[in-house]
């Protein structure tokens, strides 16, 4: 246990669970906290600043523009407010009131609705909400349309294509944005949605998969998209005002995707894979417990996870298993899955290899079986 974390009476978490927010995102590698060290030993002209990381960003990741946030969610604010406001800094102000501003709309997909979308209501925009057909999308547009914003992942399974959301979006003048946050790994993602695509942005974590900052996030896309965003962002007195970001942020941002540019992604997703077979090895014998290889992760990444389906003749339910680890020593998170009642997922992602025996241990201790 760290000496600060002992302190104020709180134990390090084993996370088998996911890049969480709740949890902490994921691991910073040395490279990212050297660079926020170093960011924090000297005053910079902090909107200068914003400006070369994110011409640096941008090159790396293949977009013509980038900017830094205080994580996806505010990215997203950010994003929205500049397809309202675009570089009109008379219209900065107008926020949440929207008295002004002629583009006020944003149309979402019902299938796709969560609890991210806040980030797009607290602008004080009018959501205009979809089916999932090109019909109900065309006939979404008018002349108040903002944007669309889309999310990746398996929230956008059930919605329209995002190729033909953009298509349509470039026919009618509508900006796209896609919500990305955790869809890094694959690092193509850079890169995908608005290089390849053709959307307007899109929005990442910094905490997640590219192993940044947590309270970090990346808008990648036009330049006229970052040019909005930096009106309404911070230092300016604007609706992004609280939504700070500092200088060890950014260098951290920074260095962070410089990170993961730098991997060897295939190796890595074998490591993840590793990792769940040996718990697939480990856990399958268990009485009552049945074990599945399951593809791709939660948020729709290309790694796998474990999934165990704790059946009536465990020595544990699924519930008292997730409680007994989390309540244990050392703490362990794991995913209960909402709608598998029986089922637990064990992630990779986050996790050491020495961490992973951990957790197949403690389960085998809680079902008697050690």
């Amino acid at each position: 246990m760290t000496s600060r974390y002992a302190e104020l009476g709180l134990e390090p978490i084993i996370n088998a669970s996911a890049t969480l927010t709740r949890l902490g995102g994921s691991r910073m590698p040395e490279e990212v906290l050297a660079a926020m060290a170093e960011a924090a030993e000297c005053f910079v002209d902090l909107p200068l600043l914003q400006e070369r990381v994110g011409a640096k960003i941008a090159e790396l990741t293949r977009n013509e523009a980038a900017y830094v946030s205080s994580g996806a969610a505010a990215g997203i604010v950010l994003a929205v407010a500049s397809c309202v406001t675009g570089t009109d800094k008379s219209l900065v102000l107008d926020f949440p009131q929207l008295k002004q501003a002629k583009k006020t709309e944003v149309i979402l997909w019902k299938a796709s609705r969560n609890g991210y979308d806040f980030a797009v209501t607290q602008t004080g925009v009018t959501v205009i909400e979809i089916g999932s057909s090109a019909a109900e999308f065309e006939a979404a547009i008018n002349e108040r349309t903002a944007c669309a914003v889309w999310f990746a992942g398996p929230l956008g399974d059930n919605a329209l294509p995002i190729e033909e959301v953009i298509r349509i979006g470039k026919a009618r003048g509508v900006p796209i944005l896609v919500d990305a946050a955790a869809q890094i790994p694959p690092v193509e993602s850079f890169w995908h949605y608005t290089r390849d695509l053709g959307a307007t942005g899109v929005i990442f974590s910094g905490g997640k998969g590219i192993r940044g900052p947590q309270s970090s996030g990346l808008i990648l896309g036009t330049k006229e998209l970052i040019a909005g965003a930096r009106i309404n962002g911070p230092p300016n007195h604007s609706i992004g005002r609280g939504m700070k970001v500092g200088k060890e942020e950014m260098l951290g941002c920074l260095a962070a995707v410089e990170y993961t540019l730098n991997q060897d992604e295939a190796a890595q997703l074998g490591e993840y894979d590793e990792i769940v077979h040996r718990w697939i090895e480990d856990l399958a014998n268990l009485p009552g417990v049945t074990t599945e290889r399951r593809y791709p992760s939660e948020a729709g990444q290309p790694h796998a996870r474990t999934i165990l389906h704790i059946g009536a003749d465990a020595a544990r339910t699924r519930d008292q298993i997730v409680t007994e680890l989390w309540e244990g020593s050392p703490k362990i998170a794991v995913a209960p899955l909402d709608r598998e009642p029986d089922a637990l997922a064990l992630n990779p992602q986050t996790l050491t290899k020495d961490e992973s025996d951990i957790v197949s241990r403690r389960i085998r201790e809680i079902l008697g079986k050690a």
